[in-house]
């Protein structure tokens, strides 16, 4: 495990990914927005690989985070989801994210929750406590613990509490019975409760996602580093031996953001909201700078590197700038496939934007020499289409990108300057025309 391998898809040229999405009980922090765009980017790159991907990302909408937001507030839980969950479409579209091919809810997928828990009880790899409860019979399998590395390590996480009843410290919750009037609850064959964490994502991925036959389930499951265990260890558990198959043939996790060197964390109050990072930074920007760093390599979030993102992000929308008015495009195949062939080897990120800022370098020298080369500016634009469609970066007009932030009073004003400036170019009057430049760099106007 934890080692890079080839590529080789359960059937030809078909790509199924799940994705661990958020709990929807609070806006989005840029821990969700970074897994959103890390994957965002593999999907991407699949398409480009001509690979037809389908694409399943979750809500999970059952969670003792949600219920105790709703009994402190006395907003009813679903109206606590739907506001979440549109709130995350929200931050997730001004990121640029693909829409995946689909986004189930666990509480629209109970029956296949029952079905796959069903299984394991009658094969006795779980089973019921003295209460009703239904655990998981860790001991049953003989494979937990080699995708983390940590069969024994520690105990289970429960978000719906622990049980004293328990066989194993390992065996972990997948069905709770709840039967207080004030609990929230859900009918079900084993009584009114409600589920495990971990059976929500491996019964959405056979009822949507899995081959029913072969060796394992789907292509790739992914998610944030901070699921590895117990979540995915436990999933990929209870999928084995319910379905006598491994859940996924590939493991890719995400690496850490954190802010000022620690994790985030709304415990330590320093969970950065992406609706809150999008009133600082247009979102262009803070997808090129989320997607900047290796995927596997922490982040530590700095308005430093932003900054600093945004100015190659500059450079690409100057050049965009330049060809824009190019009729038609021609393919650059020598940069599309050292780009694409860098992202193919673990989505090489580093080596996929020197290529991209060499290619920028490269046709700006080149209509420095000759700004009305036809050929160049077709090449260099196909080049920026390429590269909107498989970082998602480079869409906007350039002259709507740079008055990003401009209020309507700045950008009259600078639309009357440059009017002003081209009109004494065209007099040959080149002081007026310099002294026009200068009063724009002045206010950052470049």
């Amino acid at each position: 495990k934890r080692k890079k391998v080839d590529f080789i898809p359960i059937k030809s040229n078909i790509v199924k990914i799940y994705l661990c999405g958020p709990t929807v009980y609070d806006n989005a922090h840029l821990g969700h927005a970074r897994s959103a765009i890390t994957f965002d980017l593999l999907y991407r790159m699949l398409l480009k690989n001509n690979y037809e991907v389908i694409f399943v990302r979750n809500f999970t909408d059952i969670d003792d985070k949600i219920i105790k937001k709703s009994k402190e507030t006395g907003i009813g839980i679903k109206e606590i989801t739907s506001t979440y969950i549109d709130s995350y479409l929200r931050d997730m579209n001004a990121l640029n994210i693909l829409k995946p091919s689909l986004e189930p809810c666990a509480t629209e997928n109970l029956d296949a929750m029952f079905d796959m828990i069903e299984i394991l009880l009658k094969d006795g790899k779980a089973y019921k406590t003295p209460n009703n409860d239904i655990y998981m019979r860790v001991a049953k399998d003989t494979r937990y613990g080699e995708l983390s590395n940590r069969a024994n390590l520690e105990s289970q996480v429960s978000r719906i509490g622990e049980n004293e009843q328990k066989e194993d410290i390992r065996d972990f919750a997948l069905w709770k019975i709840f039967n207080k009037d004030d609990d929230i609850a859900y009918d079900s064959p084993f009584g009114r409760g409600r589920p495990g964490w971990h059976i929500e994502c491996s019964a959405m991925i056979e009822k949507h996602l899995a081959y029913k036959d072969g060796e394992f389930s789907i292509d790739i499951h992914a998610g944030g580093a901070d699921l590895f265990f117990p979540h995915h260890e436990n999933e990929a558990s209870q999928s084995r031996c319910a379905n006598n198959r491994e859940l996924a043939k590939y493991w890719i996790h995400n690496g850490f953001v954190t802010i000022d060197g620690e994790k985030m964390s709304k415990s330590l109050g320093n969970s950065f909201f992406v609706k809150d990072a999008l009133k600082i930074y247009d979102g262009e920007v803070l997808r090129y700078y989320l997607l900047s760093l290796h995927y596997r390599s922490p982040l530590n979030f700095s308005h430093e590197d932003v900054l600093s993102s945004k100015k190659r992000l500059d450079r690409l929308y100057r050049l965009k700038k330049r060809v824009i008015d190019a009729e038609s495009t021609i393919i650059d195949k020598d940069f599309r496939d050292s780009f694409l062939n860098a992202l193919n080897d673990d989505l090489n990120i580093s080596i996929a934007l020197s290529y991209l800022d060499s290619m920028v370098s490269h046709y700006n020298e080149l209509l420095d020499k000759n700004p009305k080369d036809v050929q160049n500016k077709q090449k260099a634009l196909s080049n920026i289409i390429f590269i909107n469609e498989i970082l998602g970066i480079g869409e906007k007009n350039p002259i709507d990108y740079f008055h990003l932030g401009v209020s309507d009073e700045m950008k009259q004003y600078i639309k009357e300057k440059i009017k002003e400036r081209n009109e004494a170019k065209n007099k040959k009057d080149y002081a007026l025309s310099d002294s026009i430049r200068d009063e724009l760099k002045a206010n950052n106007i470049h």
